[in-house]
């Protein structure tokens, strides 16, 4: 039981370090990176996987879809914040992106870990 409950708490840092790292390269102006060579594929490679580590802490479907809607709401807010940000701007694209994101890594989440 304390393995498991280990586990849970090193892929729950992980996840938070994922966001902290997203939020930051989202919120970063634009001028500070290298062109993206697909700016939709990332958004829905990170949030694709941040759904899986969801998938893998979250204890129960209700607490996965707890964590779902609240990868959504931080995506969402994160993408309104770029119009204070120089060089980026609001994109529903984005969030498009994210939605198919967290839409097939829950799917897999459902395939793979049985939730």
């Amino acid at each position: 039981m304390a393995e498991f409950l280990i586990m849970q708490t090193d892929l729950t840092l992980l996840f938070f370090l994922g966001v902290a790292v997203i939020a930051f390269g989202c919120l970063t102006p634009k001028h500070w990176f290298p062109p993206l060579p697909n700016d939709k594929l990332l958004h829905f490679l990170a949030f694709a996987g941040l759904t899986i580590l969801a998938g893998r802490i979250a204890a129960s479907r209700t607490e996965l879809v707890a964590w779902l809607l609240g990868l959504l709401a931080v995506g969402t807010l994160i993408e309104g914040l770029q119009n204070l940000i120089p060089g980026r701007n609001f994109c529903w694209r984005d969030i498009a992106a994210n939605i198919a994101g967290i839409a097939t890594g829950a799917t897999c989440s459902k395939v793979v870990l049985g939730i």
